[in-house]
């Protein structure tokens, strides 16, 4: 049955493609996590009424974020090909995606982790402060860990968004599903690679939603 819906579907090349979308999901999800908690909180604490107030770091640093957080992905991925092609030394495989999908979804993300921080109870951290704590401290036992919620929720947008930039980055021979549905599916038009191709990815989407909820729900105390 399934030989007739995708007769031209070679098993080998979907199961490469598809390690090298978990390859490039998995690595620019660690990286724009960090990116994106570091952004997040600077954004979050050089605000108005914050422990850090500075009112042109914070319109620079903003500033930087809404720039890379609204160029489109296709367009960032040709902007930043001298960049990749210096740091990588080639702009073809799913290691010259890396930069394009860090750059771009890092600030996504970090305005996400700034809204969940501005979520807080504002009474939390007066008594944080009222008790003496420094601000690392307010940072790392009360800041991050309140926020957690959020932060995995926004982590669990990012991911599924960056499972869309990879397809995009296939497109131009980053590697995985994107570029089998281009290459083989589009280009030859064989239909049934593409269709295949479309729900591998829309599997790995679903697989990725329910997990970030069920970690949502679990550390969720409210």
């Amino acid at each position: 049955m399934l030989e007739k819906l995708f007769p031209n579907v070679i098993l080998d090349d979907f199961i490469q493609a598809t390690n090298e979308t978990l390859y490039m999901t998995a690595i620019s999800v660690i990286a724009t996590f960090v990116l994106g908690i570091l952004l997040g909180l600077l954004l979050f604490l050089t605000s108005k009424g914050q422990f850090w107030q500075n009112k042109p770091l914070y319109a620079i640093v903003s500033a930087v974020v809404n720039i890379f957080r609204s160029i489109p992905f296709i367009i960032l991925i040709v902007l930043l090909i001298p960049f990749t092609k210096a740091l990588v030394g080639s702009i073809l495989g799913a290691n010259a995606a890396l930069p394009a999908l860090i750059v771009g979804a890092a600030p996504f993300y970090a305005r996400l982790v700034e809204i969940g921080l501005r979520e807080i109870d504002k009474g939390v951290i007066e008594a944080a402060k009222s008790m003496g704590a420094t601000t690392s401290t307010i940072i790392f036992k009360v800041l991050l860990p309140e926020s957690l919620p959020a932060l995995i929720s926004g982590l669990t947008v990012t991911t599924i968004a960056l499972v869309g930039y990879t397809a995009m980055a296939g497109v131009i021979g980053a590697g995985g599903l994107g570029n089998l549905a281009y290459l083989e599916g589009f280009q030859r038009s064989h239909n049934d690679v593409t269709l295949a191709a479309t729900i591998l990815i829309l599997i790995i989407v679903f697989i990725i939603q329910l997990i970030g909820d069920a970690i949502t729900a679990k550390i969720d105390k409210r």
